[in-house]
């Protein structure tokens, strides 16, 4: 497959590239786009068979659903039950904005998106590429995030093209991303309502709403089927081998004076936050920008992942990042990466 590489440096002037990629999605095409969180690999949500698409682009499980993009929240009511009264509070404080409400499905949205689920996952994304999209194509686009399955997600164009040029039709290049990572994914269809997936709306943002909100556990799944992207697979990896050191930075750094580059073709690097660089000296170290501000590590924890996987690197030393708020999300993305690989010092 030719995948056609079109830039948009002004939604408004670069209109004719959105309308092609619109044409893409009515049509059955892929389309991989910017978004506020990282860029998405679209589809036609009401399409029974471009949701096969994506899964064979991705090489994504069949049984991981996609989330439901609108461009216009008032359109909510023709995809989904709005059962709960609590549904237009979260979407009026959130919406346009990251975060994806689990919601009971109507029958037009086809069970190939869902995974068989009679729930679906639905947004309405604020970027502005993401919104003329959706509102050219003129039907829902179902979209994961536009990365090779089990891959740190894309936050650039540069990311996309490397991971899925050749695989889908369009990739709209709209410059980086703004938050860095996928929407919060949360389930009203549950009493308390759960957060599935954090991200940039954090366990404290929801409770604002709605005090009784909780975190989930990553086993809450449905028969074995997760009920948001993210849940059941690895997710978010490196190339290299990763290990989530967690201690104060003197303990880690002993640690890894201890063991860095013993084993024969060992290609090493650390991966921390500003303050603590000074710990790790005579290292490669990759840093993710200073801890007092989360919001720019998250934006550039993918990119540094990918980064990385330009090097030699084989093995990467991480140090965990204590906190709340939004360094639970940025944890939750950290420890997929590891998958699961955590030493406590």
């Amino acid at each position: 497959m030719k995948t056609k590489i079109l830039e948009i440096t002004d939604p408004q002037k670069d209109m004719s590239a959105i309308r092609y990629a619109a044409e893409v999605i009515k049509n059955g095409g892929l389309v991989a786009f910017p978004t506020e969180t990282v860029y998405g690999l679209g589809c036609n949500a009401l399409d029974i068979h471009a949701a096969s698409k994506i899964y064979e682009a991705k090489g994504r499980p069949s049984d991981n659903p996609l989330i439901v993009h609108l461009s216009d929240p008032s359109r909510v009511e023709e995809y989904v039950y709005l059962e709960d009264p609590l549904a237009k509070v979260y979407m009026d404080h959130f919406w346009p904005g990251p975060l994806t409400l689990v919601m009971k499905k109507k029958p037009i949205i086809p069970d190939s998106v869902t995974a068989g689920l009679s729930t679906v996952g639905i947004r309405c994304p604020s970027h502005a590429v993401a919104r003329l999209l959706i509102q050219k194509a003129g039907v829902p686009i179902a979209a994961p995030s536009a990365n090779l399955s089990g891959r740190p997600s894309t936050t650039e164009a540069s990311h996309v093209i490397d991971d899925l040029n050749g695989k889908v039709d369009v990739i709209l290049c709209g410059g980086n991303s703004v938050y860095g990572l996928e929407s919060t994914v949360l389930d009203i269809t549950r009493k308390p309502a759960v957060i599935l997936r954090p991200g940039f709306i954090t366990l404290e943002d929801l409770s604002f709403i709605n005090p009784d909100t909780i975190q989930a556990s990553d086993t809450s799944m449905k028969d074995g089927i997760p009920k948001a992207p993210g849940m059941k697979y690895r997710h978010y990896a490196p190339r290299a081998k990763m290990l989530l050191l967690r201690g104060d930075p003197v303990k880690v750094s002993e640690y890894v004076d201890g063991i860095y580059e013993k084993k024969e073709g060992e290609k090493a690097c650390v991966l921390t936050v500003e303050e603590w660089t000074h710990y790790f000296k005579g290292k490669r170290v990759f840093d993710l920008g200073p801890m007092t501000d989360a919001s720019r590590i998250a934006g550039n924890l993918f990119s540094v992942l990918r980064k990385i996987d330009k090097t030699d690197i084989n093995v990467i030393y991480a140090t965990y990042l204590e906190g709340k708020g939004l360094y639970t999300s940025i944890m939750n993305r950290m420890k997929k990466a590891a998958g699961e690989n955590v030493m406590n010092l």
